[in-house]
């Protein structure tokens, strides 16, 4: 519990040095943080010009596939781009940890902090799009399902940014899996093309499946993945986010006190 008092404590530090970090990505460009938000929209427009209209992809089923793609692929980029920039947070604000006083333990919240601008924009931009299709999503799924995805990537980013400070090279396999894991969660492929193999129920207890399908579904139908089968999957879910956190918690508070002489 003493890392949640410390952000508690500190949050509005890292919303501030939050909103700082993201405009400082694109401080040396002539459309400044434009950038943050052009780039991941081209970037799923493009996604969906590919498999809707060139390859004719048939993954969403009966429903436009724009209305099933944007909301998986937002929620993946959101989670995506907060693991990888956290990961590398403590890397990035070394001065805070080796030249003053500073709560190290919210460094990697605050990159998470300026990945959420990002992450919300695409989020509307999927519900403004879906909207004006006819599917108006479930908002009480959205923000369960934005609550999750907080949580997660808290727990996960707790045990990545402090394996990367110390071991540098673990920043680039982080990357592979990333990659794989994209590839591996049903956000260009459905879940219906394996329905009839109980290799899918392993796919459902992966917590990236979780919330891509979750943000999704939370568009589509009544029955989701958070109530399939008894609740077993946000069951899971939460399990998995319990282990991580206590393992990464474990870690970090660990390898904390060499963060300075690695840097």
């Amino acid at each position: 519990m003493e890392f949640f008092r410390i952000l508690f404590k500190n949050r509005k530090i890292a919303i501030k040095l939050g909103k700082n970090d993201f405009r400082n990505r694109f401080a040396n460009t002539s459309l400044g943080t434009i950038w943050g938000f052009l780039q991941p929209f081209v970037f799923m427009i493009t996604y969906v010009i590919v498999f809707q209209y060139i390859l004719k992809s048939n993954s969403a089923g009966e429903y436009p596939y724009v209305v099933w793609f944007l909301p998986g692929m937002s929620m993946w980029m959101f989670c995506s781009d907060a693991i990888l920039t956290a990961s590398n947070s403590i890397r990035n604000y070394s001065y805070l940890v080796k030249k003053v006083v500073f709560p190290v333990d919210i460094i990697p919240v605050i990159s998470l902090t300026s990945a959420s601008f990002i992450g919300i924009f695409l989020i509307v931009i999927a519900v403004v799009v879906s909207s004006i299709f006819g599917y108006v999503p479930n908002f009480l799924n959205v923000i369960y399902i934005l609550f999750c995805a907080i949580c997660f990537l808290i727990a996960l980013t707790r045990f990545t940014s402090a394996l990367t400070t110390v071991v540098p090279d673990f920043a680039q396999l982080l990357t592979i899996v990333i990659q794989l894991c994209m590839w591996f969660t049903p956000i260009i492929w459905n879940l219906e093309f394996i329905a009839g193999s109980k290799i899918v129920y392993l796919f459902k207890c992966m917590p990236f499946t979780y919330l891509v399908e979750g943000f999704r579904q939370a568009f589509m139908e009544n029955s989701t993945i958070i109530t399939e089968s008894n609740c077993v999957f946000t069951l899971v879910f939460w399990i998995i986010t319990a282990i991580v956190f206590m393992w990464g918690n474990r870690v970090f508070k660990k390898t904390k006190k060499d963060f300075a002489d690695v840097l």
